[in-house]
C-alpha cells in the first residue's frame, strides 16, 4: 500500500492551514493625524484620486473613504485619519519620494 498521496495531501493541508489565517486580513499601520488643506480631485478620467493639498503635504485619500469628500472639491476641509506613508522609487531604484495616505477619516470642518 502506497501512503505517499496521503502524506502529500497531510503536508499540503498543514502548509494551507498556516497560510489561511493571513488571507482576508489587511492590518493597518499608520498614525492618527489631522490634516487641514484644500480637497482636490487629480489624474484623468476614469482613473482620479482625491486628494487633500496642505501647506507642505498631500494626503491621498483611500478609494473606499473618497466619497466622504467628492461633493466637498475645492473646499478647506480638516479631517483626521489614520496616515500610513508609502516610499516610491523609481523603476531604476532611486527614491521617488513619498505617497502618504489617509483612512479611516472623520470630517471635523469644512469652509
Amino acid at each position: 500500500m502506497n501512503s505517499r498521496p496521503s502524506l502529500v495531501c497531510l503536508l499540503l493541508f498543514f502548509c494551507l492551514a498556516s497560510v489561511l489565517p493571513a488571507w482576508g486580513r489587511k492590518e493597518e499601520k499608520g498614525t492618527v493625524i489631522q490634516a487641514t488643506g484644500l480637497v482636490r480631485l487629480v489624474g484623468s478620467s476614469p482613473v482620479t484620486d482625491v486628494v487633500i493639498t496642505g501647506t507642505d503635504k498631500e494626503w491621498y485619500i483611500a478609494k473606499e473613504e473618497e466619497y466622504k469628500l467628492r461633493a466637498l472639491q475645492q473646499q478647506i476641509v480638516t479631517v483626521e485619519g489614520t496616515e500610513t506613508v508609502e516610499n516610491l522609487t523609481f523603476a531604476s531604484g532611486i527614491p521617488a519620494g513619498e505617497r502618504r495616505t489617509l483612512s479611516k477619516i472623520k470630517i471635523l470642518s469644512k469652509s
